[in-house]
């Protein structure tokens, strides 16, 4: 089996490039993402090897990127956007929510809308308004979308994959702070499935949930906590929508405490929707309520402040404390 140590910006853009020689109806599109390689240099080199047909600079105008994808997709493409920060996204709301995640039920099944949508989102950078949210609810919500996060660069090489084979539209999460450290890539294994839950770290006493980048920080919090002979099982979301709950619910059942971590404020959010969910149909398997841990109902503050903003393994174990009060 070949495994290569590799980034996850790179194991995108490894994922990238095979699944554009896989298919040559695969194309890119977005700001800066050709002679650049994109302001996070995941489509870096990429235009080299297959040329400014197929990956294509687009003018700062996010919903002309994504409404020309409808189009394309239309014709028998498979266009993979990428929106440049994650606050860029809005002025594509529209052509997302209203047109590219309706066309297949307008159409009664007939027509196939295979758009992958790259966004690059989270915290973690000290990056200023618009360059540091995490908008996933809004598309999670939306009915005729995929949403999906990887938090390692060996599902980041095969779920951007997997999405541009998906015959619907993908939502595609890149937690950016998590952009750099290196981690090892299966390039010649089977994929998980893309809407499977992944269970990160076994354990007993209480279950962790997230996605993305906090599932690097639930990891730490375990650690740390098994230091003080708590065990702690963490579950890696990967999808947002659908949610994969088997691997949740059998957790819930043998630890009976739940925390679902995330980036995103609180309010009508995908933890909101964990929580209710488990609460729903593992009610009795539960010694504790359900607890969030989520970043504060208020805008992403200024960079200097941002870590008061954001969840951390300190507040993660204080939760956990609290649940095992119970």
């Amino acid at each position: 089996m070949a495994v290569e140590e590799l980034p996850l910006a790179k194991a995108i853009n490894a994922g990238l490039r095979k699944a554009m020689r896989d298919n040559d109806k695969v194309l890119l599109m977005g700001e800066d993402i050709g002679t650049l390689g994109g302001v996070f240099r995941v489509t870096e080199g990429i235009k080299a090897e297959f040329g400014d047909t197929r990956v294509l600079d687009t003018p700062l105008a996010e919903s002309g990127i994504v409404g020309t994808a409808i189009g394309l997709a239309l014709r028998g493409y498979r266009p993979v956007c990428e929106i440049q920060f994650d606050g860029f996204v809005y002025p594509a709301f529209n052509q997302i929510t209203t047109q590219l995640a309706k066309l297949t039920n307008r159409g009664r099944g007939t027509l196939r809308m295979p758009v992958v949508i790259r966004i690059p989102y989270g915290a973690h950078i000290g990056a200023i308004e618009h360059h540091m949210e995490s908008p996933e609810a809004y598309f999670a919500h939306t009915a005729g979308l995929r949403v999906v996060s990887p938090s390692t660069p060996n599902d980041a090489y095969w779920m951007i994959q997997e999405s541009i084979e998906s015959n619907d539209p993908v939502i595609f999460f890149e937690p950016k702070s998590r952009y750099w450290p290196k981690g090892p890539v299966e390039l010649d294994a089977s994929a998980s499935p893309l809407h499977a839950s992944r269970v990160a770290r076994t354990g007993t006493d209480a279950t962790l949930v997230g996605h993305g980048a906090m599932v690097t920080m639930m990891l730490q919090a375990a650690e740390l906590a098994a230091t003080e002979g708590v065990s702690l099982e963490v579950i890696d979301l990967r999808s947002l929508s659908p949610v994969d709950y088997t691997p949740i619910l059998d957790s819930v059942t043998k630890t009976g405490r739940l925390v679902v971590c995330q980036e995103a404020a609180g309010f009508v959010s995908v933890g909101s929707e964990i929580a209710a969910t488990v609460a729903e149909r593992a009610f009795y398997s539960l010694q504790a309520p359900v607890i969030r841990v989520s970043g504060f109902d208020v805008p992403m503050p200024a960079p200097r402040i941002e870590n008061l903003y954001l969840p951390d393994v300190d507040r993660i174990l204080e939760a956990v404390d609290r649940s095992l009060a119970f």
